[in-house]
């Protein structure tokens, strides 16, 4: 089981303001902050679970896939995303070919790291 992850960034304040944007509709926050790395995750627990830094960007770049609870918070998502100067690259609807209920959005972050929300349940 995973504990958390994490990616440097080449603009961490775009960065920060992306990706609180983006992770709030599905509960996500900053929770940990020291200068430029701060450590976001599900504001019930406290516990963060995903690191974002400044320094070069990944190459090669990331996918990373956060789980959603409803299909209306994947839409959340992407809309919070894309509000937050993200770029679509793929918009909230069912991949069937994952499987019959799964639902994602995807959206480039500004260093091009492929970041997902996704919903299983029907």
């Amino acid at each position: 089981m995973i504990d958390h992850t994490g990616l440097s960034v080449s603009d961490f304040a775009k960065s920060r303001v992306f990706y609180t944007a983006a992770l709030q509709p599905l509960g996500y926050g900053v929770v940990m902050e020291f200068g430029e790395m701060i450590g976001l995750g599900e504001l019930a627990t406290k516990k963060p679970d995903f690191w974002v830094a400044a320094g070069p960007a990944m190459k090669p770049t990331l996918h990373v896939a956060f789980r959603a609870a409803t299909r209306q918070m994947v839409d959340q998502f992407h809309a919070a995303a894309l509000a937050a100067g993200g770029r679509d690259n793929g918009p909230p609807g069912l991949r069937p070919h994952y499987h019959a209920n799964y639902y994602g959005a995807f959206v480039l972050d500004a260093d091009g790291n492929n970041i997902e929300a996704v919903c299983h349940t029907p």
